[in-house]
């Protein structure tokens, strides 16, 4: 018995040191608060209008927003506490989440509620204290932070009576975004890869950086007292939790094989779905939280409402992307202290039968999770790339007693940024988990008396 826990224990460890190492924890307690600038200052001082865009953005949330306090202290913290192999995540959330914590050695950081410095999120003074990253790939916080009087940028000019100015190539790259915008768990698993979805994708070959889409240029000042520019880099990091930047991603077009049909007949149609904006797979980041998935209705001339199921297409792991009734989730009850807990509803509100557009994630038992510390496998990827064409089909078999008439079938792709079973069971507000429609697409079939 103590030779199977000392192997649990040597295993367990192994696993910690190697996330460890490759996390850059070196920046764990190496560095003070009191190293950086507060946004407000860069505000008040110089960069007002900068300022003002990133207070609105997700990077100065990345700590306060509602879910991601949440998911921290009430799953992450807890879990890492009685999981050795997991232990890391307890510091390393912040290496992202709140770098100035992290660099402090503040952790876990007091919840937001306390408005100590962690609630700045990531930072002014962070990004432009980052002159690279460590190693070849860009992931787990493995950024090069150096704070201090020079701030580096991408143009290297103007002058600042607060600080002096450097050029740094580096914020202008993919490879920038990368350091958090890719994730590997304790188990080694890619959790997190829209930097590398979008190397591997056509938009890296064009010369198409995360900071085109997210920061776009405008005509401009970087500073109050500095010179304007007519490609002035916007902070606003608009993606995925801005519905405008949501909605249109996904072009849909459906079409039937017949344009007249007779009650009792079959008719097959089909849905195109284009994904025309985005330089990564959608959805991409916290791909374990989010849910894309296609509905299709039929109405028919008396107003009856019919719902189509998608046809199944029979490849590995399709199940995970038809919307069921199965319940998963079931590791939540490490944090919760509730070994009985039979899991939540697994695709939320979705109507059995729709496609949805996800790539499962997997704890270490094989169940579903939304846990991306506790993943071990990952699913079928069965997400829409960048230019990428999906196909759906639907089998519809016209009732006997269907009304004749014009009947009007409708397409429709949603997408909310975290599962409803799930928010609801953690108590997270409502607003966070709202739908949006991404786009929809109608056609017509004649119903002949």
């Amino acid at each position: 018995m103590r030779k199977s826990t000392l192997l649990i224990f040597l295993l367990s460890f192994s696993v910690i040191n190697i996330y460890s190492q490759k996390a850059g924890n070196e920046l764990l307690g190496a560095f003070k608060y009191d190293d950086f600038k507060t946004p407000e200052y860069c505000g008040a001082s110089c960069h007002a209008d900068f300022y003002q865009q990133w207070k609105q953005a997700m990077m100065s949330q990345a700590f306060t927003h509602h879910w991601d306090e949440i998911e921290y202290f009430e799953l992450a913290v807890p879990h890492a506490e009685k999981d050795p192999v997991v232990a890391e995540v307890k510091a390393g959330c912040n290496g992202c989440h709140s770098p100035l914590a992290f660099a402090a050695g503040d952790i876990p950081p007091k919840r937001p509620e306390f408005k100590t410095r962690a609630n700045e999120g990531v930072s002014c003074d962070v990004c432009h204290s980052i002159s690279g990253f460590k190693g070849d790939v860009p992931y787990n916080f493995n950024y090069i932070l150096n704070p201090g009087n020079t701030k580096y940028g991408t143009r290297g000019t103007g002058e600042s009576p607060e600080h002096q100015i450097k050029k740094n190539d580096f914020l202008a790259t993919a490879e920038f975004c990368g350091t958090c915008h890719n994730e590997k768990s304790p188990y080694g698993v890619w959790v997190k890869s829209t930097h590398l979805e979008w190397k591997e994708g056509p938009y890296s070959k064009q010369g198409v950086q995360c900071q085109t889409c997210h920061m776009p240029p405008a005509e401009g000042y970087s500073a109050a007292m500095g010179h304007k520019y007519p490609d002035a880099k916007q902070h606003l990091f608009h993606g995925a939790h801005d519905p405008g930047k949501v909605q249109g991603t996904i072009e849909l077009r459906i079409h039937p094989d017949l344009n007249e049909a007779e009650p009792g007949e079959t008719v097959k149609f089909t849905v195109a779905l284009f994904n025309a904006k985005t330089g990564h797979k959608f959805p991409s980041g916290s791909v374990e939280d989010r849910i894309v998935w296609m509905h299709v209705e039929a109405v028919d001339a008396a107003g009856k409402v019919y719902h189509l199921k998608v046809d199944k297409k029979g490849f590995p792991g399709e199940e995970f992307t038809i919307a069921s009734d199965d319940l998963a989730y079931q590791d939540m009850s490490i944090a919760k202290n509730d070994p009985n807990f039979k899991g939540v509803r697994r695709d939320g509100d979705v109507p059995v039968g729709d496609r949805i557009f996800r790539m499962a994630y997997f704890d270490p038992q094989g169940r579903m999770t939304i846990q991306q510390w506790n993943t071990k496998s990952l699913g079928t990827d069965y997400r829409i790339g960048p230019r990428e064409t999906k196909l759906e089909t639907l089998t519809f078999n016209l009732p006997n007693n269907v009304a004749p008439g014009k009947m009007k079938v409708t397409a429709t792709l949603y997408y909310q940024r975290l599962v409803p079973s799930v928010a609801r069971f953690l108590k997270v507000p409502e607003e966070e988990y709202e739908t949006i429609k991404v786009n929809e697409h109608t056609t017509y079939v004649t119903v002949l008396p």
